[in-house]
């Protein structure tokens, strides 16, 4: 009976590591996700809450119910029967409800700072793209009409060719009036004597 053949896959070659044979993973599908411990959120939504709650904290509207809110608590805690008061008159629950409003108010407004800061730079860096691209349309213009300029320069215009027919009709009138000789393009030569040279 043969022997069995090997295939080119279980064949290794000499010298070969682990490292060279072929992976399990495939390229073509996307890792599977990593377990994570902490909880998840979206950092995105994280900010626009924010957004929100620091626009809230910065109206009228949230000092005036603010304030209600505390006059109701103090005057629930002094006039209130002893048995129904919750918070006695140091209103020490007030101030932790405060102290922890606080605490989470001055975070949440520094965050939609930040992320205020963040848009205002991105506006301003394409305000300066377009402020270079607004010299840069003006430059090539400028150049265009001053290039239009040069050539108008040597184009005939329109007062140019009139005053040129007027001095050619001025000076068609004066040759036709006798005034002046028509001028002679090739003058003929002199007739000079003969020089001892020609005898």
């Amino acid at each position: 009976m043969a022997p069995e053949r090997e295939s080119p896959r279980d064949r290794t070659p000499a010298g070969a590591t682990a490292a060279s044979r072929p992976r399990t993973t495939r390229l073509d599908q996307p890792l599977p996700r990593r377990r994570r411990f902490l909880p998840e959120y979206d950092p995105e939504a994280f900010g626009r809450l924010s957004e929100r709650i620091a626009r809230f904290l910065g109206t009228g509207r949230f000092i005036v119910w603010m304030t209600v809110v505390i006059i109701l608590w103090v005057v629930w805690n002094v006039f209130a029967p002893s048995g129904l008061r919750f918070d006695e008159y140091p209103f020490i629950f007030l101030t932790l409800m405060l102290s922890l409003q606080a605490s989470y108010a001055a975070p949440l407004i520094l965050l939609a700072q930040n992320r205020q800061d963040d848009r205002d730079r991105v506006n301003l860096e394409q305000d300066r793209k377009q402020n270079e691209r607004s010299i840069a349309d003006t430059e090539y213009l400028t150049r265009e009409i001053a290039a239009l300029r040069i050539g108008l320069g040597e184009v005939a215009t329109r007062d140019w060719i009139r005053s040129e027919l007027q001095d050619m009709v001025k000076e068609m009138e004066e040759r036709h009036n006798g005034h002046r000789h028509d001028p002679v393009v090739f003058p003929a030569e002199r007739s000079r004597g003969r020089d001892a040279d020609d005898r």
